[in-house]
């Protein structure tokens, strides 16, 4: 009888093999966030409780999107890395010819209107097929299956395709975000101390340029509210109610039902929303919940990096660009970070980004169970 493969065996063993120290925390992320968008939305939410339903789905869809994906073999994970980038990279062209657009509202024209589904951001599902598609290209680099000028050119075709035309969006913070993962999976594979020094001088002189010929004026106010707090009271009006409704909080919530009116407090700033109904020790919840689910996304990584380094790349991507989007958002809502329009994963309104962050889960998910599986 033939030896079972990895599929048939997670089959078999599923509730024994699943990495219960990642789904759990997502899991408890997720109540928290309905419970305070409940809350939130009640308080005069236009189409309440209609957009409350549809939260609730994205997060049952998107667990049950998880829990398939993390059945799959890897060969075949690997093939659905460049279906999902593929795809992303057709979104992201068809934002641009489409005659839908957000950029009144939001700043950026970086939202398709798809029938049924409502509005999807495609630069949110290129993140995830950056990172699994990229590792295939560093684990060839560990292993010599590519030469490293190979790696690198294939490197920056695959990334410079996707931020181009995410910056004629133009979205600056998702950019970052992509960025950002970028450089923590080269600084995992094995980057010389001496090319990193070299990378932050770049940066330092990227930064300077992009002030001067890149960043709107928008961008700078948000940078120069953040360095000089308090200097424009209309630029500060965000951040000032932020730190009002965060205090209000107390140690277990705002139980005298004096809200603080922060603006899209459903999303950008759901941080402060979950310290005034939930107060200190909701928040301290939810931060433990965070580091808990990034340290094991980080173990896991580095316990599959010698027999399966595109895994352990891949495991590193995607913690990287839900580390920037939990740092960032929870550091500008108590002023230690400049504001953007960055979401908390798996807590903010938003159905679409909702399935996409657990579409991430399920890759972590397979990625943990064959490594169970393999012990």
């Amino acid at each position: 009888m033939a030896k079972p493969g990895i599929e048939r065996l997670k089959r078999i063993t599923y509730f024994a093999a699943m990495d219960y120290w990642l789904l759990v925390p997502v899991l408890l992320i997720s109540m928290i966030g309905l419970f305070v968008l409940n809350r939130v939305l009640s308080s005069g939410f236009d189409a309440y409780p209609m957009v409350f339903y549809k939260q609730a789905g994205a997060v049952l869809i998107g667990l049950l999107i998880a829990l398939t994906l993390s059945l799959v073999e890897v060969p075949t994970l690997n093939l659905i890395a460049w279906i999902i980038y593929g795809t992303s990279l057709l979104m992201l062209v068809w934002v641009l010819v489409d005659n839908f657009s957000m950029i009144g509202e939001w700043g950026a024209d970086s939202w398709l209107e798809l029938p049924l589904i409502g509005t999807f951001q495609p630069s949110e599902l290129a993140k995830i097929g950056l990172a699994m598609t990229s590792a295939q290209i560093f684990e060839g680099m560990t292993i010599g299956r590519l030469k490293k000028w190979q790696g690198g050119l294939s490197l920056a075709a695959l990334y410079g395709v996707p931020l181009l035309l995410i910056r004629e969006q133009p979205d600056l913070g998702t950019s970052m975000v992509i960025l950002f993962m970028l450089i923590c999976m080269i600084f995992v594979w094995g980057l010389r101390w001496r090319f990193i020094l070299l990378g932050i001088s770049g940066l330092v002189l990227a930064g300077v340029l992009a002030w001067l010929f890149l960043l709107k004026d928008f961008q700078k106010s948000r940078i120069i509210t953040f360095l000089y707090p308090g200097h424009d009271p209309a630029a500060s009006y965000n951040l000032i109610q932020s730190k009002r409704a965060i205090a209000s909080g107390g140690l277990t919530g705002n139980l005298q039902g004096n809200l603080v009116h922060v603006p899209v407090k459903e999303s950008d700033f759901i941080f402060t929303a979950v310290s005034e109904h939930m107060g200190f020790i909701g928040t301290t919840a939810l931060l433990i919940l965070i580091f808990f689910f990034l340290a094991r996304s980080l173990y896991v990584a580095s316990k599959i990096r010698t027999w399966r380094p595109a895994l352990a790349y891949t495991m590193v991507g995607i913690t990287a660009f839900l580390a920037f989007h939990f740092i960032e958002n929870l550091g500008m809502c108590v002023g230690l970070l400049p504001i953007t329009g960055i979401p908390l994963p798996f807590v903010s309104l938003g159905g679409t980004a909702m399935i996409v962050n657990f579409l991430a889960l399920g890759v972590m998910l397979c990625i943990s169970m064959e490594r169970n599986l393999n012990k």
